[in-house]
């Protein structure tokens, strides 16, 4: 032996009723009752139930609540079961719809109008966010700020910094603005930096015109999101970053590869400087003659004469789908 009973059956993780059941088997019952069906002497009795149901369907009907009725009944001397139990019964009436609905709190607030945005070309409307850069220390993250056009999807301010700040977004937009000229229209999320009195006034001062997401809509800002998406997604992105210099020697060849060299696919896969600046035309011939040889020589292969795609003459936020439609390359004039 090495001791007790209830020492042997915590080591072999056992309890002492199901030790006790296993020895003392109880005889089977050829029709068992399931127990919701079992009547006890604690169990009210189905008269008392549809009593309860009556009373409670006829204080319903006044639009009067499951408590206000078992108090009213409780006043005249009535107790037929608990409180709770004439929540049960409340809660099995077949017929819920004469319950009366309680009024839910409204916003005071003016629903925000979706906003519509479209470019017909460089400069004209920028999107702007700020992202969080994982550092080694908990709940601790650089910000990246970046500024993209959303027609050529060209980036045109960035920055990096231990936090947000309203005169840090300033700076950025000066620096933009002095290098690419100021756009008709900011558009940016409801975050801090981007409703800043700070950043309304530098921006308004050069006839700028600032839009929002509305509260809780994602797809209010799509380009800034995509670019993101873009940068956490590649390869070589380190994830963390030991320090804030690092972060910014990080978005500093980023920013560089994103502009020159990455072949983006919502814009014919050009690069975003060349639609920025109009060279993608001399790119789109060289790309279509290529096409039209790789016809000639093999047409088995289509079914008609392929097109290069060319970039949207449009493009916008929340625009028509009819108007959000690429040109057809059959149209240029190269």
């Amino acid at each position: 032996m090495i001791g007790s009973q209830r020492r042997v059956l915590a080591l072999v993780g056992l309890s002492r009723s199901t030790w006790y059941y296993r020895t003392h088997p109880r005889a089977r019952v050829e029709d068992p009752l399931p127990q919701s069906q079992r009547d006890y002497k604690s169990r009210i009795s189905a008269e008392d139930r549809h009593r309860i149901s009556d009373m409670i369907q006829a204080g319903w009907a006044e639009n009067l609540s499951v408590d206000h009725c078992f108090a009213c009944a409780w006043d005249n001397e009535i107790m037929i079961a608990s409180r709770r139990t004439w929540w049960r019964v409340a809660a099995h009436i077949e017929d819920q719809t004469i319950r009366p609905v309680v009024p839910t709190r409204r916003s005071r607030r003016q629903p925000r109008n979706k906003p519509v945005l479209k470019a017909t070309g460089p400069g004209q409307v920028w999107s702007w966010d700020i992202t969080d850069l994982y550092s080694p220390w908990l709940n601790h993250t650089f910000k990246a700020y970046v500024v993209t056009d959303i027609f050529s999807r060209q980036i045109v301010g960035w920055r990096v910094e231990t936090r947000e700040a309203d005169h840090l977004a300033v700076e950025m937009f000066i620096q933009a603005i002095a290098s690419h000229g100021a756009p008709e229209i900011v558009h940016a999320d409801s975050g801090p930096s981007m409703i800043s009195n700070e950043l309304k006034n530098i921006l308004t001062t050069h006839g700028i015109t600032l839009t929002h997401n509305r509260p809780y809509v994602s797809n209010d800002n799509p380009f800034s999101e995509s670019a993101f998406r873009t940068m956490k997604y590649r390869p070589d992105y380190p994830r963390i970053f030991s320090s804030v210099e690092e972060a910014r020697d990080y978005i500093t060849g980023y920013v560089t590869w994103y502009n020159t060299q990455h072949r983006h696919s919502g814009i014919a896969l050009f690069t975003p400087e060349q639609v920025h600046d109009g060279t993608w035309r001399h790119t789109w011939a060289t790309r279509n003659h290529a096409l039209q040889n790789y016809y000639e020589q093999h047409p088995e292969r289509f079914h008609a004469r392929p097109t290069t795609p060319t970039p949207a003459d449009i493009v916008g936020i929340n625009l028509p789908t009819t108007e959000n439609t690429p040109t057809d390359s059959t149209q240029l004039d190269i």
